[in-house]
C-alpha cells in the first residue's frame, strides 16, 4: 500500500473547482479496490489517501486527476506502508 499525504496551502478557486470530479474519481477507485481509505485531516491542512496499487499506477492516477496539480494542493509525501493490523 502507498500513503499519499497532501498539504493544502490555500483555498484556491482552481482546487475547489476540481474537487467534485476528484471525489467522484476517488469513490470510483475505492469501488475498484484501488483506494483503501481517504479523507482530510481534522484541521483541514491536508489529507491522507491510502492506495492499494503499485507505484507506476499511482503515478498515473495522480497525473490524471487535476486536483492533485491544482493551486493550493501539494503532494507532501508518498510512502510505502505495510499494515500489521486492521486490513484483511
Amino acid at each position: 500500500m502507498l500513503i499519499v499525504e497532501l498539504s493544502f496551502t490555500s483555498v484556491s478557486e482552481e482546487r475547489m473547482a476540481a474537487l467534485p470530479r476528484h471525489r467522484e474519481n476517488i469513490l470510483r477507485l475505492h469501488r475498484e479496490g484501488k483506494v483503501f481509505a481517504a479523507g482530510p485531516l481534522a484541521d483541514r491542512s491536508g489529507a491522507l489517501l491510502i492506495f492499494s496499487v503499485e507505484r507506476d499506477e499511482l503515478d498515473r492516477i495522480l497525473a490524471d486527476d487535476p486536483y492533485f496539480r491544482s493551486e493550493g494542493c501539494t503532494i507532501a509525501s508518498i510512502r510505502r506502508w505495510t499494515p500489521m493490523l486492521g486490513v484483511a
